[in-house]
């Protein structure tokens, strides 16, 4: 599945590009985080909490930077599980940064996800329905985490 968007926020982009690789950060934007932790300089443990359909989930995973353009492209790949057993996930994740005119940043991202088990049975639909609504709610933390800063 495929999920790909993009958004403008109010920063500076070395200011947006050193935001998303802190662990803090990440940890209060992403709705859901139970733990957000950097492992090394290019990997990163989460777990985090969602609800997806009727079905809560907790996942536990693993993303390693494997490519970045300081402070304009990074590609991370990773992959993990639901703790319960409801299903495991592979994604590859683009993030791409343009200093617009001003005092502001276009993030887009595209990330490819690949979801198998009882979660897969929910569709594409559903998860697409659920990954806007988290993208959602990141950017809108995520500015008003940059504003306060």
């Amino acid at each position: 599945m495929l999920i790909a968007d993009k958004f403008t926020l109010n920063a500076d982009i070395q200011q947006v590009w050193d935001s998303m690789l802190d662990p803090g950060t990440l940890f209060s934007c992403v709705p859901g985080a139970e733990k957000i932790e950097k492992v090394d300089d290019k990997t990163y443990d989460a777990v985090v909490k969602q609800k997806v359909g009727p079905i809560a989930a907790k996942f536990k995973f693993t993303t390693t930077l494997v490519e970045m353009d300081p402070p304009r492209h990074l590609r991370a790949v990773g992959k993990g599980a639901d703790v319960t057993k409801l299903g495991t996930f592979t994604h590859e994740m683009v993030i791409d940064l343009l200093q617009l005119s001003g005092n502001q940043v276009e993030v887009s991202y595209n990330s490819n996800v690949n979801v198998v088990g009882r979660l897969a049975t929910f569709g594409e639909r559903i998860m697409r329905a659920k990954a806007a609504e988290v993208g959602a709610q990141l950017t809108r933390n995520l500015q008003a985490r940059l504003a306060s800063k």
